[in-house]
């Protein structure tokens, strides 16, 4: 059996049992192939039906646009938060959120622990020390201004105490 093309190419002579089994090969790695991209697709599909769950498509796009209009709120919010935590942050600065107690007796003859000293002080350690001295003939309370931790006025121990305890704080 003699093909015409074959001799105008010069392959006259050649064994066709060659062309066979390369042919065959191809024709088993193409076959391999397309098993790997069938398992592939049935993959693609059982994601896609999962990621449907039954929905139309009117329904999927009515979905991502919630999706998207809640992502715009939780940003809007987010910069509003942002906003609330710096206006909160600078009130915090001036608030008193460092305090010391120290009660004491003053004169030693009352039997209790009626006097104190209060240290009120906020970041900054400014505020004030309130200092009240009981005694039999009453009661009296003096404050003093502490400026970045200290004062102008001498201090009692007792007011040395409580303002230390104060300042410990942060």
């Amino acid at each position: 059996m003699t093909f015409e093309l074959m001799n105008k190419i010069g392959l006259s002579g050649f064994d066709y049992s060659y062309i066979f089994i390369g042919l065959a090969g191809f024709s088993l790695l193409l076959l391999i192939l397309v098993v790997i991209q069938m398992f592939q697709i049935g993959s693609l599909k059982k994601k896609y039906k999962k990621f449907m769950g039954g929905k139309d498509v009117k329904s999927l796009e009515k979905q991502i646009e919630r999706i998207f209009e809640d992502n715009r709120y939780i940003k809007e919010l987010s910069g509003e938060n942002k906003k609330d935590i710096r206006t909160i942050n600078k009130e915090l600065e001036i608030c008193f959120n460092k305090v010391g107690i120290v009660k004491y007796d003053a004169f030693q003859q009352m039997g209790g622990m009626l006097s104190f000293s209060i240290a009120l002080l906020n970041e900054k350690n400014d505020g004030f020390i309130l200092n009240s001295v009981h005694s039999t003939e009453g009661c009296y309370t003096y404050i003093k201004e502490i400026k970045s931790g200290t004062c102008e006025i001498d201090l009692s121990n007792e007011e040395k105490n409580a303002l230390s305890q104060a300042m410990k704080k942060s």
